[in-house]
């Protein structure tokens, strides 16, 4: 089996060889390269030919996003950013990159080798086979959409991982202030899903904000499950829909997981409801959207065409879950168009 191909980019000596040792370990990875900025970064790229390139998000001579935004026209490739909390890792997201990690404040050896093994590795694999068409950024023209049925008790429930960021933001641009209230889960590192929010309640037009326990779901308003350790649920109070978000063990290998917040809309909402799952790597959210379906809401999955990673969406379409499978740029259109045909 041909090993994935990794070069590691981080300006500090230390991280880098504590990378390269800790990487090295697994079988499927062989790195080709270490670079410690940009410059040494772009030569290693032409003589090595890496699939996956680590990147730092801070780096001498050139940040990483600015080096990603003059690398991905020239020379697209797969690129997975290790950024400390920060909102800059969306602007690399924006720039390109298919996904990030947090970067571990390291106090021992064992504590790099954890973060590696169940954060860095998982997101190399899953880069490897990332389309890379998909991973640019695709400025979408914003269609003005409007509901000719509008009814309080509507909701649209969205789940989405890898490559879910930019995707999600995309639809969302799509939505006007009349759209019902929308619940989102996106697999996140935690503390990073409030700075997501606040990108894209900037941007577009409905108000969005990380979720917390008791948050009303309302008409053109957007809640964003806290990335961590907690999960979030849609319950019914006083005649109207809240979001709880509650610590309980991972579901998928996920928290928060698409499929427990897809399971509580198909209870809560039943068919006033409508389900979109979006780009990410495995089958979280196809169970629940599948719940909903059956449950009388209307579904729809991202098609493989414009996803990053086109696995959510194809479990889901593969269970029957997916009602309508649309390309990102019509996910808004489609969106209003099931709304206008719901009582």
């Amino acid at each position: 089996m041909r090993k994935i191909r990794v070069l590691v980019v981080d300006d500090s000596l230390m991280f880098r060889e504590l990378l390269v040792q800790n990487l090295s370990r697994d079988p499927e990875i062989q790195i080709v390269g270490t670079a410690k900025d940009p410059f040494e970064a772009r030569d290693k790229i032409l003589e090595c030919k890496p699939d996956v390139m680590t990147l730092d998000v801070e780096l001498p001579r050139m940040s990483g996003i600015e080096f990603l935004r003059k690398l991905m026209p020239q020379y697209p490739m797969r690129v997975v950013v290790i950024s400390a909390l920060s909102d800059k890792v969306f602007d690399a997201m924006q720039a390109g990159a298919v996904d990030f990690v947090a970067k571990p404040a390291v106090s021992s050896q064992a504590q790099l080798q954890e973060f590696v093994r169940t954060d860095l590795i998982e997101k190399i694999k899953i880069a490897a086979n990332a389309q890379l068409g998909n991973v640019r950024r695709k400025d979408l023209i914003r269609t003005d959409h409007h509901l000719s049925v509008k009814n309080k008790e509507h909701i649209v429930a969205i789940g989405a991982s890898t490559g879910g960021t930019e995707a999600i933001l995309e639809v969302v641009k799509g939505y006007g202030t009349d759209i019902p209230g929308i619940v989102v889960v996106q697999h996140m590192p935690p503390g990073f899903t409030a700075m997501y929010a606040k990108r894209v309640n900037d941007i577009c037009r409905v108000q969005v904000k990380e979720a917390e326990t008791g948050d009303r779901v309302q008409p053109g308003h957007m809640l964003i499950a806290p990335g961590g350790d907690r999960h979030m649920k849609l319950v019914r109070v006083n005649g109207g829909y809240q979001v709880e978000c509650f610590k309980a063990p991972k579901v998928n290998g996920h928290c928060p997981s698409v499929d427990v917040l897809f399971d509580s809309v198909a209870k809560v909402a039943g068919a006033n409801a409508v389900g979109i799952i979006l780009t990410g790597m495995g089958g979280d959210g196809a169970k629940g959207l599948l719940a909903m379906r059956k449950a009388g809401a209307r579904t729809i999955g991202q098609d493989e065409s414009t996803c990053v990673v086109y696995g959510m969406p194809k479990v889901a379409w593969d269970l029957g879950a997916v009602e309508h499978q649309e390309k990102l740029s019509d996910i808004a259109g489609r969106t209003y168009a099931l709304l206008n045909k719901m009582r």
